[in-house]
Protein backbone atom coordinates (compact mmCIF):
# COMPACT_ATOMS: atom_id res chain seq x y z
CA UNK A 1 0.00 0.00 0.00
CA UNK A 2 3.03 2.62 0.85
CA UNK A 3 4.50 1.64 -2.75
CA UNK A 4 1.06 2.49 -4.15
CA UNK A 5 0.86 5.50 -2.17
CA UNK A 6 4.07 6.75 -3.64
CA UNK A 7 3.32 6.33 -6.98
CA UNK A 8 0.05 8.26 -6.66
CA UNK A 9 1.74 11.17 -5.07
CA UNK A 10 4.58 10.99 -7.66
CA UNK A 11 2.30 11.08 -10.65
CA UNK A 12 1.04 14.43 -9.26
CA UNK A 13 4.56 16.05 -9.37
CA UNK A 14 5.89 14.08 -12.93
CA UNK A 15 5.64 16.08 -16.02
CA UNK A 16 7.35 14.38 -18.46
CA UNK A 17 9.05 11.01 -18.79
CA UNK A 18 11.42 9.73 -21.76
CA UNK A 19 12.95 6.24 -21.83
CA UNK A 20 15.08 4.40 -23.84
CA UNK A 21 16.75 1.40 -25.22
CA UNK A 22 20.52 1.48 -24.99
CA UNK A 23 22.94 -1.14 -26.51
CA UNK A 24 27.02 -0.73 -25.99
CA UNK A 25 29.12 -0.37 -28.19
CA UNK A 26 31.09 -3.19 -29.41
CA UNK A 27 34.39 -1.48 -28.71
CA UNK A 28 33.96 -0.40 -25.74
CA UNK A 29 34.79 -1.49 -21.90
CA UNK A 30 32.02 -3.62 -20.37
CA UNK A 31 31.24 -1.33 -17.11
CA UNK A 32 32.36 -3.36 -14.28
CA UNK A 33 32.12 -2.63 -10.76
CA UNK A 34 35.08 -0.64 -9.60
CA UNK A 35 36.71 0.92 -6.41
CA UNK A 36 35.61 4.33 -5.45
CA UNK A 37 35.60 6.80 -4.44
CA UNK A 38 35.07 7.93 -8.09
CA UNK A 39 32.31 11.04 -9.80
CA UNK A 40 31.13 9.88 -12.76
CA UNK A 41 30.24 12.09 -15.83
CA UNK A 42 27.58 10.99 -18.42
CA UNK A 43 28.01 12.95 -21.81
CA UNK A 44 25.31 12.95 -24.17
CA UNK A 45 25.67 13.55 -27.64
CA UNK A 46 22.81 13.74 -30.02
CA UNK A 47 24.06 12.83 -33.68
CA UNK A 48 22.63 14.13 -36.94
CA UNK A 49 20.28 11.56 -38.39
CA UNK A 50 22.15 9.04 -40.52
CA UNK A 51 25.52 9.81 -38.59
CA UNK A 52 26.15 6.40 -35.64
CA UNK A 53 27.96 4.33 -38.39
CA UNK A 54 30.84 7.40 -38.74
CA UNK A 55 30.11 7.95 -35.20
CA UNK A 56 30.82 4.81 -34.19
CA UNK A 57 33.96 4.04 -36.52
CA UNK A 58 35.82 7.37 -35.33
CA UNK A 59 35.18 6.74 -31.64
CA UNK A 60 36.71 2.87 -32.26
CA UNK A 61 40.18 4.58 -33.05
CA UNK A 62 39.27 7.38 -30.44
CA UNK A 63 38.95 5.52 -27.06
CA UNK A 64 42.18 3.73 -26.92
CA UNK A 65 43.29 7.81 -26.31
CA UNK A 66 41.31 7.65 -22.65
CA UNK A 67 42.28 4.03 -21.63
CA UNK A 68 45.49 5.04 -19.59
CA UNK A 69 43.61 5.80 -16.54
CA UNK A 70 40.62 3.15 -16.78
CA UNK A 71 37.87 6.18 -16.89
CA UNK A 72 36.01 4.87 -19.70
CA UNK A 73 32.88 2.68 -18.00
CA UNK A 74 30.99 2.38 -20.89
CA UNK A 75 29.43 3.88 -24.15
CA UNK A 76 25.58 3.25 -25.45
CA UNK A 77 23.35 4.17 -28.07
CA UNK A 78 19.41 4.30 -28.41
CA UNK A 79 18.02 1.40 -30.17
CA UNK A 80 14.24 2.24 -28.88
CA UNK A 81 13.06 5.95 -27.48
CA UNK A 82 14.89 9.44 -29.20
CA UNK A 83 17.33 8.16 -31.51
CA UNK A 84 20.57 8.95 -32.80
CA UNK A 85 21.98 9.28 -29.14
CA UNK A 86 25.07 8.58 -27.48
CA UNK A 87 26.18 7.97 -24.21
CA UNK A 88 29.15 7.92 -22.67
CA UNK A 89 30.36 6.91 -18.97
CA UNK A 90 33.59 8.42 -17.80
CA UNK A 91 35.14 7.75 -14.22
CA UNK A 92 37.52 10.07 -12.39
CA UNK A 93 38.86 10.74 -8.21
CA UNK A 94 37.81 14.10 -8.50
CA UNK A 95 37.26 17.09 -10.70
CA UNK A 96 40.40 18.09 -10.81
CA UNK A 97 42.06 14.62 -12.24
CA UNK A 98 39.08 15.04 -14.80
CA UNK A 99 40.10 18.24 -15.99
CA UNK A 100 43.96 16.91 -15.98
CA UNK A 101 42.86 13.19 -17.62
CA UNK A 102 40.66 15.40 -20.64
CA UNK A 103 43.74 17.64 -20.98
CA UNK A 104 46.06 15.06 -21.28
CA UNK A 105 44.02 13.47 -24.63
CA UNK A 106 45.08 16.45 -26.89
CA UNK A 107 48.46 15.87 -26.05
CA UNK A 108 48.51 12.66 -28.12
CA UNK A 109 49.13 12.06 -31.35
CA UNK A 110 45.48 11.34 -33.43
CA UNK A 111 43.10 12.19 -30.44
CA UNK A 112 42.63 15.91 -32.14
CA UNK A 113 41.79 14.25 -35.71
CA UNK A 114 38.89 11.91 -33.90
CA UNK A 115 37.73 15.19 -32.40
CA UNK A 116 37.18 16.82 -35.62
CA UNK A 117 35.85 14.17 -37.63
CA UNK A 118 33.52 13.32 -34.76
CA UNK A 119 32.33 17.12 -33.51
CA UNK A 120 30.53 17.76 -37.36
CA UNK A 121 28.06 14.79 -36.62
CA UNK A 122 26.76 16.55 -33.00
CA UNK A 123 23.26 18.65 -32.95
CA UNK A 124 23.64 18.60 -29.19
CA UNK A 125 25.74 17.92 -26.03
CA UNK A 126 25.45 17.60 -22.63
CA UNK A 127 27.71 16.54 -19.44
CA UNK A 128 26.56 15.62 -16.18
CA UNK A 129 28.16 15.06 -13.06
CA UNK A 130 27.31 11.97 -11.11
CA UNK A 131 28.22 11.19 -7.51
CA UNK A 132 27.30 7.15 -7.06
CA UNK A 133 25.00 5.89 -3.91
CA UNK A 134 26.71 3.52 -1.22
CA UNK A 135 24.72 0.42 -2.84
CA UNK A 136 25.97 1.11 -6.60
CA UNK A 137 28.22 -1.25 -7.74
CA UNK A 138 30.41 1.77 -9.51
CA UNK A 139 32.46 3.41 -6.64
Amino acid sequence: QEYLDFRKERSRMLLSRRNQLLLEFSFWNEPLPRQGPNIYELRTYKLKPGTMIEWGNNWARAIKYRQENQEAVGGFFSQIGELYVVHHLWAYKDLQSREETRNAAWTKRGWDENVYYTVPLIRTMESRIMIPLKISPLQ
